[in-house]
């Protein structure tokens, strides 16, 4: 719970700024001024958030989460895979009802319309990348290819985060309130595996306690 709790109140706070219109709406509206540039590039980088490359990238990794569970015979070895898609799952469930009531209007740089906060694109991508690392790093025994791995999935959440700010598809506060919620499902995930996984290490003898 304590890990829990900074971005949900973070999140609680861009929330109500936003909801409010409140000064870090206004300063919000500043930095975004300053940052959009519409290019090429960063219309890449916010694809990077689309549910057409996160998703499968996700469903690649929970496939072979799962497939390497079970040839090795682990224990309920299609917990995590499960977990992982539930965490997807509840992205657009949380994300489209704060949309249709936040209401926010978007930047200069799209046509006029409201609902763009939270960013769906940004909580796409942390889950997606996220969830895939949070499950594949019990799996590499190489301490260098677990860091490479993270900071790929880091890289990956900053250029999509990134590349909406700078297309000015997103306010910047749409995407920071995005991280917010997508820590809260990430923790989530992995506060449910490794429960898990310490409840079945606790319940399993070892071979030595056992009858010679």
């Amino acid at each position: 719970m304590l890990l829990l709790g900074p971005p949900v109140l973070l999140f609680a706070l861009i929330t109500w700024q936003v909801v409010a219109d409140g000064p870090l709406v206004a300063a919000d509206e500043r930095l975004s001024r300053a940052l959009v540039r519409p290019d090429r590039a960063s219309e890449l980088l916010a694809d990077l958030g689309n549910v057409q490359v996160a998703v499968p990238v996700l469903a690649i990794a929970l496939a072979y989460v799962a497939w390497h569970g079970r040839a090795t015979g682990t224990d309920r070895w299609w917990l995590p895979p499960v977990a992982g898609t539930l965490a997807m799952a509840l992205v657009p469930v949380l994300v489209a009802p704060l949309k249709e009531w936040t209401d926010r209007p978007g930047t200069p740089a799209v046509p006029p319309a409201v609902g763009y906060y939270p960013s769906g694109h940004t909580a796409t991508a942390v889950v997606a990348y996220g969830a895939a690392t949070l499950l594949l790093l019990p799996l590499l025994r190489s301490a260098a290819v677990r860091g490479g791995l993270v900071l790929l999935c880091s890289a990956l959440v900053a250029g999509a985060s990134f590349g909406l700010v700078r297309r000015g598809y997103h306010w910047p506060l749409d995407v920071a309130a995005s991280w917010c919620l997508g820590a809260v499902l990430l923790i989530g995930l992995w506060l449910l595996v490794s429960r898990s996984s310490r409840r079945r290490s606790a319940g399993t003898p070892s071979p030595r306690t056992g009858p010679s």
